[in-house]
């Protein structure tokens, strides 16, 4: 392939992806009718890390449709203004300390919410960190990304699973991902084939194989062998990261599945795209209400039956 046929496959993927826009924002101008509605103010969400960013517009958004939201974030003081921001604007919506990697923070919340709503209907999972910006590929805070995103991540589904309640439309989790963690993207692609086999495969896929992978990443970078473990080539403990997110909402969704009607729990993991937020250094292309719309959707969607999948755009993608 030429220049010139690159230039036009680029421009052509660019086309698409604007006219995708334009969609998504049409269908979200239109609102959900009355027997679309299986939520009501009663109905709780969770949202990890609402403070700012793509979780301060979910956080919003879903107050806009009338839930009661519970804004968490692990400084409390940026996370009372937020929350008081929000109620402002005459929203449904309360504060919460949590810092995903803190048992002991988790187990007061979970404490909390059973004594003050008894259980909840959504949890959005958006808690994340990123030190690096741009095409940076340092590991100097490896261990706090992978901490962070993945087992905060686990911690929270963990603590949340027990705490969801029952009730004919299904209980809702989304975890906000990125397509950096793609098993087999075209540019992060895990090289190491016998990993990238024991991650596709969904049947044997375990939690503890995940933990090992994840692991087994942290000790090459604390040896300084990361470089030639065929990790991802870009952002490479984020994106890490992220596919042990990714991965993990299939092994949960498999061991979800089996629960009767009217207790079902629906899992499953969203990319936002390249947002304007301080994660990106503000460089992003998508505004936050684009990065927060797919995972309104997946948490609202009326006849959800869909469980174990990563999306973008309002559609699935391959891991």
């Amino acid at each position: 392939m030429d220049k010139s046929e690159k230039q036009d496959k680029r421009e052509r993927a660019k086309e698409r992806r604007e006219k995708r826009r334009q969609e998504i924002s049409l269908i979200r101008s239109i609102p959900y009718s009355d027997h679309q509605r299986w939520w009501s103010a009663d109905t709780i969400a969770v949202v990890t890390g609402a403070n700012r960013g793509i979780g301060f517009e979910i956080a919003h958004q879903l107050g806009l449709h009338g839930l009661t939201v519970v804004l968490t974030s692990r400084e409390t003081a940026v996370g009372e203004e937020a929350a008081k921001v929000l109620k402002e604007g005459g929203l449904k919506v309360v504060f919460h300390q949590l810092d995903v990697i803190d048992h002991e923070s988790i187990n007061t919340f979970c404490t909390w919410i059973k004594e003050n709503y008894g259980s909840i209907d959504i949890l959005i999972n958006n808690a994340g960190f990123n030190h690096n910006v741009g095409s940076e590929n340092s590991v100097e805070f490896a261990e706090k990304v992978i901490s962070t995103n993945y087992f905060g991540t686990k911690n929270m589904i963990k603590a949340a699973i027990p705490l969801m309640r029952p009730n004919n439309a299904g209980a809702r989790i989304v975890s906000v991902s990125s397509r950096l963690g793609r098993l087999n993207g075209r540019k992060n692609r895990i090289s190491n084939d016998e990993l990238r086999q024991q991650l596709e495969d969904v049947e044997s896929l375990s939690e503890e194989k995940i933990d090992g992978m994840v692991n087994k990443f942290l000790e090459q970078v604390k040896d300084g062998s990361w470089t030639s473990g065929g990790w991802p080539q870009n952002n490479t403990d984020y994106a890490l990261s992220k596919l042990a997110v990714n991965a993990y909402t299939r092994v949960v969704a498999r061991e979800l599945s089996g629960r009767p009607e009217g207790e079902k729990i629906y899992i499953n993991c969203y990319c936002p795209g390249w947002v304007k937020t301080a994660m990106t250094g503000w460089a992003g292309q998508v505004t936050t209400e684009e990065g927060a719309d797919t995972a309104l959707w997946l948490s609202l969607l009326p006849d959800m039956r869909i469980s174990g999948k990563f999306f973008a755009e309002r559609r699935e993608i391959h891991f």
